[in-house]
């Protein structure tokens, strides 16, 4: 037979309940504009039924409140964030694409196009003004502002460059920071979990900060319950939180994460001949790694991965971005008997086969087997063999035959090292073309004709590379030393205009410019780059840099379209509804006034049974 007061404690379970929804309620109220809270109710189940011995049996024994619980669908959250490192990775791509694509573009004053004309023109001014001195210098002046040009673009794109590589090193400190609060939060979860609670508002921070990371790179979470190995029936609360990154690397695991470094490279070395020093590697490290320490114990990244995501891949495709073209070969002889080392290499790769393609540095790092090593120089044989000369300090054990050998890594995207080197390709088959046409010419005075594109030895100094350092000095490497950055013109021209090349034929009169007309010819006929003309440069070069712009574009409208509807799916199940809280609010008012008339009824019975039969 059930208590005389089991009436009481029923109505009483039904006011806490209520009791606990309004206070839930309010509280989903009050952070209906807070970012990543998700909505909570509050679970509960009827009571354990008491048996009473009567002819009905069992008598129910009200409601137990269980829990407050979030609303939230891992599914959604999977899918937002899988969409959040994709919009990452293209939002880096196409904000880097415009600013390369105005760097480039014509304005029609400074332009490469513009300026090409403008050198065409004076060309044919000298041809029309009888050859004078005013109008050579024209002329020279014009080709002049052409190599400033590209000289000016060269250093943009390593300035971007540079912007980029700093980007990378904050977008690295920034996952290593999140996956330290995330460790943080996952011990403060579990200690309020293995009470009994749940830890709702906690969970909403990580889920957040997990939201910021899948902007940053790729994300894969999974949690599962830890099990008392003793008891092993028994709920210990606690969970183990596990996230990878980047396709597989290991970033947290519950109370231990992982820090991703950034290395700077040392000056000697580099990867590519346009990449600006100091560039960043990537490294794996633990917590207590700090800047000073050790780097040759850490891990490596895999930068060349697809799976990294996020606009950290977005920002390594814009500033290692090579189209896919990378060094790479078979060591065929290693001689160990020259002092230095030297190791022979085959490639097959028919762009390493052309100096005009050719981009990997003078010294620089180079990857042989498993091992890294540096080199000294190199030389090419004119077909498919390189011979490096290898550094001694870095030479610790002796690479074996038949190793596979890389510079840098491939890349498969058009960043910025893609530019340069498109850049350098021009400059050096123009440059080659023109001087060969000028150095075979005469001047107006029957002098020998001198080349007239050249480039700077050194940026702090007025040295320039002969002809002959250009072609037969260079040991098949044609004009590799010219590039943007360096490219110029003959200082004895830019001293005196009436060195410049005017006659085919040295027995010719001052007026006859066969010269001029060769290379007015090869202006506008010769096949130079890519299939075009000298001056069809920019077109092939802008056209790269407009369809990546405009894919990127596209891609970056598309994810945004889908952030929005997978977040307002997410917000329709996780989201706090103004409207439906105040349903909801009428709803639990309502059941705790009922509680309380419940018991106010009671405690007039127990009043007259008490109080008024003297029982």
């Amino acid at each position: 037979m059930t208590s005389t007061f089991f009436g009481l404690n029923i109505a009483a379970s039904g006011l806490r309940a209520a009791n606990a929804a309004l206070n839930t309620t309010a509280n989903n109220i009050s952070n209906v504009n807070t970012k990543g809270y998700s909505r909570q109710t509050v679970e509960q189940e009827a009571s354990d039924a008491l048996r009473v011995f009567a002819t009905y049996g069992c008598a129910g024994a009200g409601v137990d409140t269980i829990a407050i619980e979030r609303v939230r669908d891992q599914f959604y959250d999977v899918k937002y964030r899988n969409n959040a490192q994709l919009l990452g990775n293209v939002s880096q791509k196409n904000y880097y694409n415009k600013l390369v694509e105005e760097y480039l573009n014509d304005d029609g004053t400074t332009g490469f196009s513009s300026l090409f004309n403008k050198m065409t023109a004076s060309l044919q001014s000298v041809m029309t003004a009888a050859g004078t001195t005013e109008s050579k210098t024209a002329y020279i002046s014009n080709m002049h502002a052409i190599t400033e040009y590209f000289n000016n673009v060269y250093n943009n794109l390593q300035g971007l460059q540079a912007d980029i590589n700093s980007e990378v090193k904050l977008c690295a400190d920034r996952i290593s920071s999140i996956a330290q609060e995330v460790a943080s939060l996952n011990k403060q979860i579990n200690v309020i979990e293995m009470t009994g609670t749940t830890a709702n508002e906690l969970r909403d921070k990580r889920d957040v900060l997990l939201d910021d990371l899948s902007k940053l790179v790729s994300v894969e979470t999974k949690e599962t319950a830890i099990i008392d190995e003793t008891q092993p029936d028994r709920n210990t609360g606690a969970t183990r939180f596990q996230i990878w990154i980047a396709g597989g690397y290991e970033l947290v695991d519950t109370y231990e994460y992982r820090k991703m470094i950034c290395v700077s490279r040392e000056d000697d070395g580099g990867t590519g001949q346009n990449d600006i020093k100091g560039l960043y590697d990537i490294k794996w490290g633990s917590p207590s790694f700090k800047d000073g320490d050790d780097v040759s114990e850490l891990s490596n990244f895999s930068m060349n991965s697809k799976l990294i995501g996020g606009e950290l891949q977005g920002l390594l495709a814009m500033r290692d971005g090579n189209n896919a073209q990378y060094f790479s070969g078979k060591t065929t002889v290693v001689d160990e008997s020259s002092v230095p080392t030297k190791v022979t290499v085959e490639v097959t790769n028919k762009n390493l086969m052309d100096m005009d393609k050719c981009f990997i540095p003078e010294t620089g790092s180079i990857h042989i087997g498993a091992k890294d090593y540096k080199y000294d120089g190199w030389e090419y044989d004119g077909y498919n063999t390189y011979t490096f000369t290898m550094d001694e300090e870095s030479l610790k054990s002796v690479p074996d035959n038949n190793a596979t050998i890389t510079i840098g890594y491939s890349n498969d995207y058009q960043g910025i090292p893609y530019y340069l080197q498109q850049m350098n390709e021009f400059i050096r088959k123009f440059s080659s073309e023109v001087n060969e046409i000028t150095k075979s010419g005469y001047t107006s005075d029957s002098q020998e004709g001198i080349f007239m594109l050249t480039g700077a030895m050194d940026t702090n100094s007025a040295a320039q590379y002969s002809y002959e350092q250009l072609t037969s000095e260079s040991k098949n490497k044609g004009y590799y030393k010219l590039r943007g950055g360096n490219f110029t013109v003959n200082s004895v021209l830019l001293a005196d205009a009436d060195r410049l090349s005017t006659k085919a034929d040295k027995t010719e009169g001052e007026s006859e410019f066969g010269n001029l007309t060769k290379l007015k010819d090869m202006f506008s006929t010769k096949k130079v780059f890519r299939g075009a003309t000298s001056g069809e440069y920019l077109t092939k070069v802008l056209a790269d840099v407009a369809l990546n712009s405009s894919n990127s574009g596209t891609l970056e409208k598309t994810y945004e379209a889908l952030e929005t509807t997978i977040g307002n799916q997410r917000l329709s199940e996780s989201g706090v509804d103004e409207d439906e809280e105040a349903s909801n609010l009428v709803k639990f008012q309502n059941a705790y006034t009922l509680s309380s008339k419940m018991i106010q009824t009671l405690t007039e019975i127990y009043d007259r049974l008490i109080l008024q039969t003297g029982v």
